[in-house]
């Protein structure tokens, strides 16, 4: 007499031998390294853009801002805020210098002391600004250079400072006169080197 035999047990599924994998193949190396190079490609460009329009990262270079800015020190420079407002008193500026000298160099850091329309002079070793006598907290000493009857500020010009006041420190508008905004690079917004120095402008 037959009779069936029944399998009590797991049914294994054993895959049958197929075709090499006719899909998408791993990208090789070129492949990946032109990605690489895309990519850094895209990085210079938008970062050159940034620095040319946006922003700047400067070094200080010189005594002319001591002791707000002593030498080595790096700044983030706005570039943009004069594009959409006017420099105004007390901000620290990167300039291009307007000297026609041997001593002319590429840029220059100083500070706003007055803006168009106003009267600037110094007597008795202190800059007074319409007037009234300028109050500075950033500086160390008395202007050691010599006095200068008052002077008015043309239309879309500023006078500019170093605040470092010691005998024959700082070239700026004293040397060279007023600055057309167009010389104004933009403003120094803050230290951000070393870091034991990080703090606003």
């Amino acid at each position: 007499m037959s009779h069936k035999e029944s399998l009590d047990g797991p049914v294994l599924d054993i895959p049958t031998p197929q075709s090499p994998m006719t899909g998408e193949q791993k990208p090789g190396w070129k492949a990946e390294l032109w990605d690489w190079i895309k990519t850094l490609v895209i990085v210079f460009v938008i970062m050159s853009l940034l620095n040319s329009f946006v922003f700047n990262l400067s070094m200080v270079k010189g005594q002319s801002m001591q002791p707000t800015l002593v030498e080595r020190e790096r700044l983030f420079i706005n570039k943009i805020i004069y594009s959409i407002s006017d420099p105004k008193k007390g901000e620290v500026v990167v300039l291009h210098d307007p000297s026609q000298d041997d001593s002319k160099k590429e840029f220059l850091v100083k500070r706003i002391i007055g803006v168009p329309g106003d009267v600037i002079e110094v007597k008795d070793h202190q800059i007074y600004l319409n007037g009234q006598l300028l109050e500075e907290e950033y500086i160390d000493t008395s202007i050691q250079d010599p006095d200068f009857s008052a002077i008015t500020i043309g239309e879309n010009e500023y006078f500019v400072m170093g605040d470092n006041r010691h005998l024959g420190e700082s070239k700026d508008s004293r040397y060279f006169g007023s600055v057309k905004s167009d010389f104004i690079v933009g403003r120094a917004e803050f230290i951000f080197w070393p870091f034991n120095k990080i703090r606003g402008l």
